[in-house]
């Protein structure tokens, strides 16, 4: 059966259609991918944030009680941290 110029041409406009649809499939898919990470990303950032926040917020409350409830142990500590900065940046 010889190919004619019409079924060439009907031929090749299937594949080429074909081929549309199926890029079209990818780049929808990729789309669904991308979203789907970037709502990932974004809840992980919260929930850092948060946990940071959570943290911050805990190490506040500890300084607070300890400076109100033992004084002499705060100052202790804030001298004994001052002299550990004090020695790291001079020659022993």
């Amino acid at each position: 059966m010889p190919i004619t110029e019409d079924r060439f041409g009907r031929v090749f406009g299937d594949a080429k259609t074909n081929a549309a649809g199926a890029a079209d499939e990818v780049s929808g898919a990729a789309r669904d991918v991308y979203e789907q990470a970037r709502d990932s990303a974004s809840e992980a950032a919260n929930a850092a944030a948060q946990a940071t926040q959570d943290t911050a917020s805990s190490f506040e409350h500890a300084v607070r009680d300890t400076i109100e409830n033992q004084p002499y142990r705060a100052v202790a500590i804030a001298l004994g941290i001052g002299w550990l900065i004090g020695r790291m940046r001079r020659p022993i």
